[in-house]
């Protein structure tokens, strides 16, 4: 992987945490990256505001920034573009909430068919092995992807997806023991 002289001297900023980083950040990638968000966010201001914050996240986060595993562009681009995802998720949020009926029977559920043994979840997590809870609650409470599980916990990406089949087929003979 060639990396330009432009590249390796920020990287080089951003391991130092010298300041000088972001604005070379900014002249260099800005654009592409706002780009990028605004095609996800199809709103200026909401755009500006996650290319604002990818900045923040990028300075918070440059020292977990590894060359060997992608180019820089990629790094940004993937910090851009879930930031602009989280944005947009946020404002949908807050300015199209769903119309809450007071009273409404749709949701009743007939409590006697439930395994009340079984109803928290986390509970049960809790009970399994240190290394499946760790990648489920990534996972699932946490939203990862089992990528992003991957790189934020430093695991291989197989070994992520073996422990969430081991944990999965623990947590089945909870939720199902007699088809175990």
């Amino acid at each position: 992987m060639s990396i330009s002289p432009i590249e390796q001297k920020i990287i080089n900023l951003l391991q130092k945490g010298d300041k000088r980083a972001l604005n070379l950040l900014y002249e260099n990638y800005s654009n592409s990256l706002y780009g990028v968000i605004l095609k996800i966010t199809i709103n200026e201001e909401i755009a500006q505001d996650a290319l604002q914050e990818t900045f923040i996240k990028v300075w918070k986060n440059a020292s977990k920034y590894d060359p060997s595993k992608a180019k820089l562009f990629t790094w940004l681009f993937r910090i851009a573009r879930n930031t602009a995802i989280d944005k947009l998720r946020s404002f949908n949020n807050r300015y199209h909430k769903e119309i809450q009926i007071d009273t409404s029977d749709v949701y009743i559920l007939p409590t006697s068919n439930l395994n009340q043994d079984v109803l928290d979840i986390k509970e049960h997590v809790g009970r399994l092995e240190e290394k499946y809870q760790i990648v489920l609650d990534a996972l699932f409470f946490q939203g990862m992807t089992q990528q992003e599980a991957s790189d934020e916990l430093e695991i291989p990406l197989g070994t992520i997806k073996s422990r969430l089949k081991i944990g999965l087929r623990e947590l089945k003979k909870v939720y199902n023991p007699e088809n175990n």
